[in-house]
């Protein structure tokens, strides 16, 4: 099961470097400071140097090592600014455009990563999700096959015994109300995000109704998005569509859908819209002890990940593990 042990020991076997785009907030130099002191992540500050590091000094925190980097003095930033420009061709950008648009750290930082100075980034500390997608889909762009960005959180509920029970919810912070197709896509990039963190995808397709017991047409949204799923990864366990107690209760999976792998057993949950994806994940983590960790965004083509801008020192510092993990 799931320990960030498993992480570390994957950036430990191939170390990587992660950009923060708010490189002078306190919450980002204290798990930067921390990273610091490891040698299996490696962060890049953007932001004016000296305010960096006045902050660090006042914060009390030691980043001494740390990678600055400041969007005035950065000495790749002419072919930073032509390869922004041949990137948004299509939108007519000019050379002074690209260099205001890239004086703003949420855009330089993903442009370090497009040029790969950096593997991976984490934003949104100060900035809002948007922020942080918008240049990630400008600039990285969605993977081959994939149409859309989508989100996954994993829960963890520690135990005593180590064996912390662990499960993915999607797409709870992304889209709004995804189609049948954006649903097979984030179900599909749910279960390959759930792998990384040792589950075992079982994948539910959720709805007010189990296998028809109910009507309408959100429920044959979901049914028809399961069929779609199982069309498209025949080998993935899916099933759909399901009321909630049915994909995890074994004893109720046994009355309402008894021929049902999935059904009782579910650790991959699809929520047909994003109310049910961000209250779901919400009851998880404050009725059942469920640690929470996201949202990871899926789909792109470089790890990028936005932080709440609420979170904590050690928030930042966990999703950093999980972000530079996935790359």
């Amino acid at each position: 099961m799931f320990g960030f042990g498993q992480l570390i020991q994957i950036l430990k076997e191939s170390p990587k470097k992660i950009v923060f785009t708010e490189g002078s907030d306190p919450r980002i130099l204290e798990a930067a400071s921390r990273l610091l002191a490891s040698s299996f992540l490696s962060p890049i500050l953007v932001g004016n140097e000296d305010e960096i590091m006045a902050a660090a000094e006042e914060s009390g925190f030691n980043i001494r090592g740390a990678n600055i980097v400041d969007p005035t003095k950065y000495d790749r930033i002419d072919e930073m600014v032509d390869l922004f420009c041949e990137l948004r061709k299509s939108k007519g950008v000019t050379p002074d455009q690209a260099r205001k648009v890239l004086s703003q750290a949420n855009y330089f930082g993903t442009m370090l990563v497009k040029m790969g100075e950096a593997d991976a980034l984490l934003g949104g500390a100060t900035y809002s999700t948007a922020d942080t997608v918008r240049p990630a889909l400008q600039l990285i762009k969605t993977k081959p096959g994939n149409s859309i960005v989508s989100s996954c959180f994993i829960l963890v509920r520690p135990s005593a015994t180590g064996d912390n029970e662990v499960i993915a919810m999607s797409d709870c912070a992304i889209n709004i109300k995804p189609t049948e197709d954006e649903l097979v896509e984030i179900a599909i990039e749910s279960a390959k995000c759930a792998k990384i963190f040792g589950i075992d995808p079982k994948v539910a397709f959720l709805s007010y109704s189990t296998l028809g017991s109910g009507a309408g047409e959100d429920v044959d949204k979901m049914r028809h998005a399961a069929e779609k799923a199982k069309a498209k990864a025949p080998d993935l366990p899916i099933e759909g569509e399901l009321q909630f107690d049915a994909a995890v209760s074994p004893r109720v999976a046994r009355t309402k859908c008894p021929q049902s792998e999935v059904a009782g057993h579910a650790n991959t949950f699809i929520f047909p819209d994003i109310n049910a994806g961000n209250i779901g994940y919400k009851i998880a983590q404050r009725m059942g002890n469920f640690e929470a960790y996201g949202p990871i965004l899926l789909g792109l083509n470089a790890p990028i990940n936005d932080l709440s801008r609420g979170c904590n020192a050690s928030e930042v510092y966990s999703m950093a593990i999980i972000t530079a993990a996935l790359a």
